[in-house]
């Protein structure tokens, strides 16, 4: 039986985060979790882009064009959506988690959601450093077991 798994080892990789400045205080956290492990696991400060989005929904374009640009080896996507009083927040959930899919399944590179989708700003914080972890630390080792996973296939 052969079993493939991922490693955590970065180094040499070229790495792109899409990041929504909606929510920023939240955003800005899972960006520093993200960058902080990457660069823990061997990749360097200069092979991470980022670039920054007005809100979740325009993530999926945005990472659909970096990923088929054929210069990074995979992309993390991070934004927050709090739920407020409209349905608003249902859409662009929805929306932008399937966008997000889509260009994972026909991305030449893998892309991992890393969207918090909370009913209030204390979740949020929670899932960006605070005592439920790091959504962007743990997208970021996602993605170079992703990466090192579809190498040996």
């Amino acid at each position: 039986m052969k079993v493939v798994t991922g490693t955590l080892n970065g180094t040499g990789h070229k790495i792109a985060i899409v990041v929504a400045k909606f929510n920023q205080l939240v955003t800005q956290k899972l960006l520093d979790g993200a960058v902080s492990t990457l660069e823990q696991c061997g990749v360097a400060e200069a092979a991470i882009q980022v670039y920054w989005v007005p809100g979740a929904f325009e993530i999926p374009r945005v990472a659909k064009l970096v990923s088929e640009a054929g210069k990074v080896d995979g992309v993390i996507a991070l934004g927050a959506v709090v739920r407020g009083a409209t349905s608003h927040y249902d859409y662009v959930c929805s929306q932008a988690a399937a966008g997000i899919a889509e260009v994972s399944l026909t991305s030449p590179v893998p892309v991992m959601f890393g969207v918090l989708t909370t009913d209030n700003m204390a979740q949020a914080l929670d899932r960006a450093g605070g005592k439920a972890g790091n959504k962007g630390s743990e997208c970021a080792q996602g993605l170079l077991e992703m990466i090192s996973v579809e190498k040996q296939i």
